[in-house]
């Protein structure tokens, strides 16, 4: 599901995004006109902006589990419900980009929920997945 809108969505995660416990609240917007590329920023902090990315142009085999318990929590009802996005990491530069396929975060653009998982036992779920496969 596209998560595209001309307005920055608001969503709330349902538990603290790792590392960020006192951040729950953030607006999503799109960079490109695809939807591949976000940004996260923190409501309550305007400093805390995360970039993130959707992985299935750049890792088209990767299929992030979204467990009955996620979707209990999100309030997905189908599998068109939730859209799977992913932090990426660019503190060694554009070029050496990493994207972390083990901890996605899945979001209900229609209930405006988010939730990051864990894919223990998922092939390819890597942490520092390269954002640029073909420049591994």
């Amino acid at each position: 599901m596209s998560i595209a809108s001309d307005t920055k969505p608001k969503i709330e995660f349902v538990a603290p995004l790792m590392g960020f416990d006192e951040h729950t609240a953030f607006e999503l917007d799109a960079l490109d006109d695809d939807g591949m590329f976000y940004t996260m920023q923190s409501t309550s902090d305007p400093s805390l902006r995360l970039v993130l990315a959707d992985p299935a142009p750049f890792y088209p085999d990767y299929d992030a589990v979204i467990n009955d318990e996620t979707a209990a929590a999100l309030d997905i009802q189908d599998e068109a419900d939730g859209a799977v996005l992913t932090i990426v990491n660019m503190s060694m530069g554009m070029e050496k980009a990493t994207i972390n396929l083990f901890a996605p975060i899945v979001v209900n653009p229609k209930s405006h929920k988010a939730l990051q998982t864990l894919q223990y036992g998922t092939e390819d779920a890597a942490l520092d997945a390269p954002l640029n496969p073909r420049s591994a």
